[in-house]
Parts: C-alpha cells; structure tokens; sequence
C-alpha cells in the first residue's frame, strides 16, 4: 500500500496539487495521467522518495522498485548483475559473502557471517536469481549472448531494457515506472503487458502509449485542477467518465448562466419601468 496524505507541491510559485489525498492498495494497477505540466513525473517522484513534497507524508512499502532513469549509472557492471541489484537486499548479501570467500583465511566470525548469509540468500530466492534474471531479460530483448557483457558494451537502448529488468526484478511490493515502452519494440511492449498483468502487488504507470494504459490498468488516477481523481478501468474508460462530468459541469453552468441573464434583463426592466402585470404575478 503506498499511501498519501495532504501533500503539496509547487513550482516557481505555481502549485502543481494542494492537499492530495489518496491511497494505491495492492492488487491494483494505476496509469497515472494529466495534460502536460500537471506534474505527472514530479508526483512519481514524490512516491519513489527521490523529490519532498512541500506538505503531506508517503507512506510505502519496505520493497518499492522503481524504473531507474540513469541508464549510465551501472557501467563497469554485469547485464545480468545490474538486474539482480533490483533486490537490494539480495544484492548486498552476495556481494558480502563474496569478499569474505575471496580471503585466505576465514575467522570464526566470518564463518558464523557466512552462514547468516546463506539464509538471507536462501530467504531471498538468491539460488535461482540468475534464471529469474534471465527470464526477464530474454522477455525484454536481451537475449543470452549479452547477459554477461558490461553494461558499457550495450547500446543506449538496451541499457533501458536492462534498468527496467532489474526494476521488474525480485517480486517488489510496489513497483513506480515512468515511461517503461521507452526503446522496446512490440513483442517486448506485449510480454511486459503480460508480466505486469500478472503482477500482484501496487503498480503506478506513467506512459503516453494509450493502448499500453488500456491493457495493463485497472484504475486511472488523473491529475488536474491540482488534485488526483481516480478511475476505475482503463484510459478510454478514464476518458468517457472524464468527458461525461465535464458536460455535466459545463450544462449545470450554463443554466446557471441562463438564469442570471434572466434575471439581469428581469431586474433591467424593473429599472426601467417595464414591469408588466403579467411579470409582477411571477
């Protein structure tokens, strides 16, 4: 559950929402939406943590992945390593028990580390990390032969493929991603609408690929008029229900523009004299 309280956000001067409210439980899959300059990547960040909002609180889970954007960060790192590193905790446990292999000599200490270790890997589904890893790059178009390449040997495009591999990596509570079609190609753009519609946890999408949004979501939640409102369906069904309030607003305005100019010539008349018997019985 990632949950959100009275949280505030502006921009040289322009508040971007004021005093959201709201909550993604698990099991629900959210396309996040708005016109340009809503502030649909500044409330992403503000629920990965990366960005403070100027009032209210996040509250997330212990295991948030979110979709990386420094594709140059991992350069002197494995393919496949740089997915596994999406399990932080899993991560640090191999690197950890690696240094204490490599010395000539293990201590007792080391020896009672090592079998702490082994547990965390255990807990952590470290065993088959490599084959999970493997799977979810061979899904994204990064097939066998480059699995154990550095991440500097791989074009542009690829290196996204691989962030958003290890963002998929490790069954996270509640997974953020930002742009996730970027550089795939169809059949990746199908195999990630099938992993992500399998998945069981909390999903936030931003994506301006509107049959992607239709695909993968249950809920919409929309930012305009500096709030969120959430949908249920998918982003036609946001689009329809969106549509159908703006007529509703806009044709209970224009009775309410049509009332006032009735009384604006009312009280004119009656200004001027021209207040009729029939007028004055209404």
């Amino acid at each position: 559950m990632i949950q959100v309280t009275n949280v505030t956000k502006a921009f040289a001067g322009r508040k971007l929402f004021e005093g959201v409210n709201t909550s993604f439980p698990p099991g629900r899959r959210y396309g996040l939406t708005g016109p340009n300059g809503a502030g649909k990547t500044t409330f992403m960040k503000i629920l990965a943590g990366d960005l403070e909002p100027d009032t209210g609180t996040i509250s997330r889970p212990k295991r948030l992945s979110v979709l990386k954007q420094d594709q140059y960060g991992f350069e002197d790192k494995r393919v496949l390593d740089v997915v596994i590193m999406g399990n932080r905790i899993l991560w640090q446990a191999m690197h950890e028990k690696e240094k204490l292999l490599a010395k000539s000599e293990l201590s007792n200490e080391d020896g009672a580390r090592l079998g702490e270790l082994e547990g965390v890997i255990a807990e952590e589904d470290g065993y088959s990390a490599e084959a999970e890893a493997a799977t979810l790059l061979d899904g994204l178009g990064i097939f066998e032969k480059d699995h154990l390449r550095l991440m500097r040997e791989i074009s542009g495009g690829d290196k996204v493929r691989v962030l958003l591999a290890q963002a998929l990596f490790g069954k996270p509570t509640a997974l953020l991603l930002d742009e996730p079609t970027n550089s795939l190609d169809i059949d990746s753009i199908h195999w990630l609408e099938d992993f992500l519609q399998k998945y069981e946890g909390t999903l936030v999408v931003i994506s301006h690929d509107r049959h992607f949004l239709n695909a993968i979501s249950t809920h919409i939640a929309d930012i305009d008029y500096e709030t969120i409102i959430t949908y249920v369906g998918g982003y036609d069904d946001m689009v329809r229900a969106k549509a159908q309030v703006r007529s509703r607003i806009e044709s209970e305005n224009a009775d309410k523009m049509k009332k006032r100019t009735q009384l604006q010539e009312f009280v004119a008349r009656f200004s001027a004299g021209e207040l009729h018997d029939d007028d004055a019985s209404r």
